[in-house]
């Protein structure tokens, strides 16, 4: 929603600082320049960037749209599962946590989750590693080495799409560029018509270079921005787990692992000590 609203203050601004100036706001409208500079950015992408990264670009145009999926509430969630799965396994056994892990969507501590069970990465990322642990043999700072790797490798490759969106979006002025001088070509191969008519065609070259610049720096370059920003969010999730993860396998109990695990979550969306003391509450009477 807050993505739409801030386009519209972009577009609303210059059209209305560009009225106050007496401009028209038709003589923007230069669908030539429009083509140069789009078609030659698409053209740009499409040589620079892998098919694989192509098709998850506009998935990722989908999520800033969607806004920030790990609110607090999902770390709650996420907490509580962890409690109630590590509870599980020093009440019963880690063996016990093996029906859960096996199949969480027959689960009825993940089936309590269902965001988790979207987050298909994330959901493979503890289940996997409570089966590792479930074989045993392998010490806690060679899990946290592994996990640490698991989550570099992820994040390494769904950082790849604003790196590329910021890529694109330094390409634009350059283009904008690109287009005015095709513009000024034509200008000066009518040059010796009407001045009125010259006129018009220098400012449809500079509405190139206008053009250019505001897609790279009121639209493209933000959006590449918050991509990263909800990269490091989802990150944030991973590390979660980890934590949480590890410091079971140190041997702490349950609810000193739920503190791991919090103490690494962002302050913007952290549960308080006494909200996650009241949910693991109703957990164990559950």
């Amino acid at each position: 929603m807050f993505i739409i609203i801030g386009f519209v203050v972009v577009i609303g601004s210059i059209l209305t600082g560009f009225m106050m100036h007496e401009g028209q706001p038709l003589v923007l409208l230069q669908y030539n320049e429009f083509i140069i500079i789009g078609g030659a950015g698409i053209g740009s992408l499409l040589v620079g960037t892998p098919i694989a990264l192509l098709k998850q670009i506009g998935g990722s145009f989908g999520k800033i749209f969607k806004g920030d999926r790990f609110s607090k509430e999902q770390y709650v969630n996420l907490l509580r599962t962890m409690f109630e799965l590590f509870n599980v396994a020093q009440r019963d056994g880690l063996i016990n946590v093996e029906a859960h892990i096996e199949k969480p969507k027959e689960s009825a501590i993940f089936s309590k989750n269902p965001f988790l069970l979207e987050q298909q990465h994330a959901l493979e990322f503890l289940c996997d590693t409570m089966k590792l642990m479930l074989g045993g043999g392998i010490a806690a700072h060679d899990l946290e080495a592994m996990l640490d790797a698991d989550i570099e490798s992820h994040h390494t490759e769904t950082g790849a799409i604003p790196g590329i969106v910021q890529t694109l979006a330094d390409a634009f002025p350059g283009l904008g560029i690109v287009a005015a001088v095709l513009g000024i070509i034509v200008t000066m191969g009518a040059i010796s018509g009407p001045p009125e008519e010259v006129g018009l065609k220098v400012a449809a070259a500079l509405v190139g270079t206008f053009l250019g610049v505001l897609l790279s720096y009121g639209f493209v370059g933000p959006i590449a921005t918050h991509m990263g920003l909800l990269n490091a969010s989802e990150a944030r999730f991973y590390e979660c787990i980890k934590a949480g993860v590890v410091a079971y396998a140190k041997g702490n109990a349950p609810i000193v692992v739920v503190e791991f695990a919090r103490r690494v979550i962002y302050q913007s969306v952290r549960p308080s000590f006494n909200e996650i003391e009241m949910v693991i509450k109703e957990a164990r009477k559950g």
